[in-house]
């Protein structure tokens, strides 16, 4: 299989920053994008540096901490916004406008070919003081599609390097994406990014399909944090271009970790069962998965929990099988005889459909009173 042709843009933190009540500090900032960088990601979008001083003062910090990914600043299209992103030593400035009639009339109450016209100016200040432009369209996604490609022709014209393309409110399908991505990818020459929203939770799949259809760059969040309901999680994006996209370049083994990291800084908790770094994604209770994963682990795991960084854990309950058991019995040291072993798994079902967890503690008073029975 010829790997896909794509890179990614980590926006965790700018756009994943953006969830209602998230504020990394500088420091954690830091410690976020070089694990990031550590991961092999091409791009970091490292801020909004126009936001605040501090801001500023972060995205300049990570510019030049000589990491291996280029580093990117979000912009507005007006020029001290862009003055400032240029002042932290970004390597790329994402100027981005509204581009539907709803955003267009609400934001600016201009005829779109002024609005259009405006912008496109500051890609021609962007490059004049040196740096690339990614040229990006918020609420592209409803935006009349000749005037979206009007738009990108332009920013095409003016020297944008690349071309985003925001499902803002998340209200694409992956069908659609998929038309419209391939019309874009075959219409423009200038390479296209995906920028998907969760609010369907069709993000990472949007963001796949985007891929499919031709578009080069993918941005992403850390867990998928994000305004509303997130965008795209750069560990699901990621797992599914190693096992579907034939990319083997990046590092996934500090996915687990950084997902943590960001879970702590942000501070939101993940679902127990998030794919790839939840802490149910490598967990198994069924006596019949557990039993066939003790042969071969891909029987019921499409990819090792090593790849991610992670662990794989045996769950005792109600669904818990002899072999599942003896597995866990002999892994806590413990030797018990055929007898014993099929009263403690009695016990573990009886005390599992109490909806009591069986913890390692609670299995050692299982398998005591199971040993201290005296036989009938």
């Amino acid at each position: 299989m010829k790997p896909w042709n794509v890179e990614i843009c980590d926006v965790t933190l700018r756009d994943g920053e953006q969830t209602p009540g998230v504020s990394f500090s500088c420091e954690e900032k830091v410690e976020i994008a070089q694990m990031i960088d550590a991961i092999g990601i091409e791009l970091i979008e490292a801020g909004f540096p126009a936001v605040s001083p501090n801001e500023k003062k972060c995205v300049k910090t990570i510019a030049n901490l000589g990491l291996d990914a280029r580093i990117c600043g979000f912009a507005r299209a007006k020029e001290p916004d862009i003055s400032t992103a240029i002042d932290c030593d970004v390597d790329m400035v994402s100027i981005f406008i509204p581009t539907s009639d709803l955003h267009i009339r609400l934001k600016f109450k201009k005829p779109r070919e002024q609005v259009l016209e405006e912008a496109l100016m500051t890609i021609d200040y962007a490059r004049d003081h040196g740096v690339q432009v990614r040229f990006a369209a918020e609420d592209a996604s409803r935006t009349d599609l000749s005037f979206l490609k009007e738009v990108y022709h332009g920013a095409e014209e003016h020297g944008a390097v690349l071309l985003s393309f925001a499902d803002t409110v998340g209200c694409l399908l992956p069908m659609e994406m998929y038309h419209i991505m391939s019309d874009l990818v075959h219409t423009m020459k200038t390479p296209l990014c995906a920028h998907c929203h969760n609010d369907m939770g069709c993000a990472v799949a949007n963001t796949l399909t985007a891929a499919e259809a031709g578009a080069y760059q993918l941005h992403t969040t850390v867990n998928g944090i994000g305004e509303r309901s997130g965008n795209a999680a750069l560990e699901e994006v990621l797992i599914a271009l190693r096992m579907k996209g034939g990319i083997d370049r990046y590092d996934l083994s500090h996915l687990t970790k950084l997902s943590k990291m960001v879970e702590k800084y942000a501070g939101i908790t993940l679902p127990r069962n998030k794919p790839v770094v939840g802490e149910l994604a490598f967990s198994h209770e069924s006596g019949i998965h557990i039993a066939a994963i003790l042969d071969d682990p891909s029987t019921y795991e499409y990819f090792s929990p090593d790849l991610v960084g992670s662990e794989r854990h045996f769950i005792l309950g109600k669904h818990t099988g002899k072999k599942a058991l003896e597995y866990v019995v002999s892994s806590i040291g413990c030797e018990l005889s055929e007898k014993q072993i099929c009263r403690v798994l009695d016990l573990v079902k009886e005390h599992s459909e109490q909806k009591c967890n069986i913890t390692p503690v609670v299995l050692k008073k299982l398998i005591k009173k199971a040993i201290e029975e005296k036989p009938e």
